[in-house]
């Protein structure tokens, strides 16, 4: 029997928004293992590295060129039968590295029965028929928007930010003051989901402004936000000072002016990823990556509904309608890892203080372990597991084994691991050896337990 152990040679999609040259990591890791397509180009953007079975860019075995779709499904064991039969024959997660030098659209991933629905409406703009929760790991500084603010800031903006009170309209505006007053954090569910409900049509008004007005608002705020500087919009809020809020306003503006998106950003968390740290999104979940380079995992879909910073479709009306709504601050939104329990680090790891931290999400289709071997031959063994894991290496080098295959690691590398084999990875440079492991095991001890223990959590 093949040891399933598969160096894997994955595709770079190159959309405008990504970094060009080496600036990209998506491109350096793709250059590691090229295909003959491939070439990083300093005039070209390289935006994703997509690692997995989703038919939109497959994954491929280097040693045979077969797609990794072809391979596991032709072997269940691969995945394990209970896996392969849940998600009929293919990856449940889809791994990517992204590199973002401009922003994404403001977008949202459908969920479950969404998807079906607009799959079956339209699938040119929504090509599969599943859900995509995802989850976002910095490897270098990130910032982002990232699910509705606290409404108490949103109502400030709203009596700051004239433009922004011109779009929302002062109706819409007074009714959403006057319904969230008082009431900006509440445990009572009434009175929550009638906050949700003003949330709702406030921003609803916002994304049905006219173009013409959006375009004709938008250089007031822009004037609005040199002038007022770092006590732009009363410096009120302290989760995004004015600083940071009118800085990020005129980047935003240079990247796309006069954009729907430059209003939504006052209803929108501004956050900022330091490298290991981590944001869980549930579908239907808002949000727009603005910079840096991340891991991001995902349930195997390529489903966005999008609403500005983009000149892709647009369909704002299912944006505003499928929305959870949620608020809250982003400290309450950023995930909290825990150690990863199933593993062995030999003497050289644990003396150079390697670890192995787990990002759980509470769905089954995948978690993340990223290890960072922090001395030349610092060892760690993952034990068995019922399940399918894809590994790469974004910096160092060493090696990776399983049972008696072992192959080299270094950056860029990219390894699918078959059901029920135990790995080992070890570092053989001088500097610091970092993987990430994307993996599912049903109802196992590495997807279960944490999921269950609160090791880990990722509210939104």
């Amino acid at each position: 029997m093949q040891v399933p152990l598969l160096r894997l040679q994955c595709g770079c999609n190159s959309y405008e928004w990504g970094k060009v040259g080496k600036s990209s990591a998506a491109a350096r890791f793709a250059s590691a293992t090229p295909s003959d397509s491939f070439s990083i180009q300093d005039d070209k953007p390289c935006a994703e590295l997509w690692m997995g079975t989703h038919p939109s860019n497959p994954s491929k075995d280097l040693s045979t060129g077969r797609t990794l779709l072809d391979m596991v499904q032709d072997n269940q064991s691969l995945m394990s039968t209970a896996i392969a039969e849940k998600y009929n024959q293919k990856l449940p997660f889809l791994f990517k590295v992204l590199s973002i030098n401009k922003a994404l659209s403001i977008q949202a991933h459908p969920n479950k029965k969404l998807a079906e629905q607009v799959h079956a409406r339209d699938p040119k703009n929504y090509p599969d028929d599943n859900h995509k929760p995802e989850m976002t790991i910095a490897i270098t500084p990130f910032d982002g928007l990232c699910g509705f603010r606290p409404l108490g800031e949103i109502a400030h903006f709203l009596q700051h930010v004239p433009s922004l009170r011109q779009l929302v309209g002062e109706q819409e505006a007074k009714k959403f003051e006057d319904a969230v007053k008082g009431q900006e954090t509440t445990d009572d569910e009434s009175k929550s989901k009638a906050n949700k409900k003003a949330l709702q049509a406030a921003f609803t008004a916002l994304m049905n402004s006219e173009p013409e007005e959006v375009e004709k608002l938008a250089p007031q705020l822009i004037s609005q936000a040199h002038s007022e500087g770092p006590s732009f919009a009363g410096s009120g809020v302290p989760s995004t000072p004015g600083n940071i809020l009118s800085t990020l306003l005129i980047r935003l503006d240079a990247q796309f002016p006069s954009d729907i998106g430059l209003f939504v950003s006052f209803f929108l968390n501004y956050v900022r990823l330091d490298v290991g740290e981590a944001l869980f999104l549930k579908a239907d979940d808002i949000h727009a990556y603005l910079s840096g380079d991340i891991i991001e995992c995902m349930a195997s879909s390529d489903n966005v509904v999008r609403a500005g910073f983009t000149p892709k479709f647009k369909d704002v009306g299912t944006l505003t309608s499928m929305l959870t709504y949620s608020y809250a601050p982003i400290a309450e939104q950023k995930m909290v890892p825990g150690d990863f329990h199933y593993c062995k680090l030999n003497s050289a790891a644990y003396s150079s203080s390697s670890t192995a931290t787990l990002y759980d999400p509470p769905i089954e289709e995948f978690s993340v372990v990223r290890t960072a071997l922090k001395s030349s031959g610092a060892k760690i063994t993952f034990e068995a597991i019922d399940g399918p894991s894809i590994v790469i290496c974004t910096q160092g080098e060493g090696k990776i084994s399983v049972g008696p295959k072992t192959e080299e690691m270094k950056e860029g590398y990219v390894y699918f691991v078959g059901a029920t084999a135990e790995l080992a990875i070890e570092s053989s440079g001088s500097g610091e050896m970092v993987t990430f492991k994307a993996f599912c095991e049903l109802g196992g001890k590495e997807a279960g337990s944490e999921k269950t223990n609160g090791t880990s959590n990722g509210k939104m």
